[in-house]
């Protein structure tokens, strides 16, 4: 894999915003760190299989009865084509209202108003630029994933942990958690952050579950906002990083200056991944005692999508 730049030599423009990696794969690039899944990536992640079990990572699209961020909930009508026993369906669905990657058009740097690869609000509504279908026609976020279950740590340690607040997870307990696992973290890989956010969440009655998506800013647990964070992220070398969580970061964000979502989406072309649903995959890695697996997910192909479904399999 080629060698990427030091982390304190970012930002690569040094004309544009904190952080950027932009041009990096060149100035038409619509796919980021995506390009860290080589050929080579996927072959060697292809050895991650050894039972054949496949566990999916998707929630069902209809997991919240109210969405967060005041998405409209999900809308399916079937229509029987009488008098033949035939039978269609039409979705209505917001892309974010339950498991989902961020494409690089969900957010941009919020200062400057640059999304990734330096484009501006004109031309993702006015071009397909940076669209979830590029990362399709690459073919799909495929290669090897890693779970670090943080939700698993910490009650094995004892640790409290309010899952509806902006507590924030240091790199330092992600490292011990996978030097607890024994997990090496590899360039290429994709990364999955367990919380126990969705079984938290999963617990609350619907009142307790409405009221939270009624707040207009839905406090939840996350990775720390911080330079010490980018910078892992960073040298590890992923290609994308998901967790369980409704925001990848502590929400609201903790540290406006490392808010990875721009850092990620706008800065370097990093798919982020949220609400995974990572239960069955963590009693799976438990069960085995290894927690990196073949992991497989083909978006929506639509031009210029914003979000996407992950459609994601992970196989043991």
């Amino acid at each position: 894999m080629a060698l990427f730049p030091p982390f304190d030599d970012l930002p690569l423009r040094k004309d544009g915003p904190p952080g950027n990696a932009w041009g990096l794969f060149g100035d038409d690039d619509e796919c980021g760190m995506l390009n860290r899944i080589t050929p080579e990536v996927v072959n060697a992640a292809s050895k991650e299989i050894k039972d054949g079990v496949r566990i999916p990572t998707d929630l069902p699209i209809d997991f919240m009865s109210k969405p967060f961020f005041g998405r409209a909930p999900f809308q399916h009508t079937i229509k029987n084509k009488a008098p033949r026993s035939v039978n269609d369906d039409t979705l209505v669905f917001n892309t974010q209202i339950s498991t989902q990657w961020d494409g690089f058009r969900h957010f941009g740097y919020q200062e400057s108003k640059k999304w990734f690869n330096n484009h501006t609000l004109d031309d993702i509504l006015q071009t397909k630029v940076n669209g979830i279908h590029a990362w399709v026609e690459q073919g799909g976020i495929v290669g090897r994933g890693v779970l670090l279950d943080y939700a698993a740590w910490t009650e094995a340690n004892n640790i409290a942990v309010n899952h509806f607040s902006p507590r924030s997870i240091s790199v330092a307990a992600l490292q011990k958690i996978a030097d607890t696992q024994g997990t090496e973290l590899r360039k290429g890989d994709i990364l999955f952050v367990r919380t126990g956010w969705v079984r938290a969440f999963s617990n609350l009655s619907t009142e307790k579950a409405i009221a939270l998506a009624d707040m207009t800013t839905p406090p939840a647990i996350g990775l720390e906002s911080s330079r010490a964070t980018a910078r892992w992220l960073w040298e590890t070398g992923f290609a994308a990083v998901a967790g369980d969580q409704p925001s990848f970061e502590a929400w609201p964000c903790q540290n406006p200056e490392y808010m990875l979502h721009e850092w990620l989406l706008a800065g370097w072309g990093m798919p982020i991944g949220e609400i995974f649903d990572l239960e069955r995959l963590s009693e799976e890695c438990r069960k085995r005692g290894r927690w990196s697996f073949f992991f497989s997910s083909m978006p929506l192909r639509v031009p210029g999508g914003v979000a996407s479904p992950p459609n994601g399999v992970a196989i043991l």
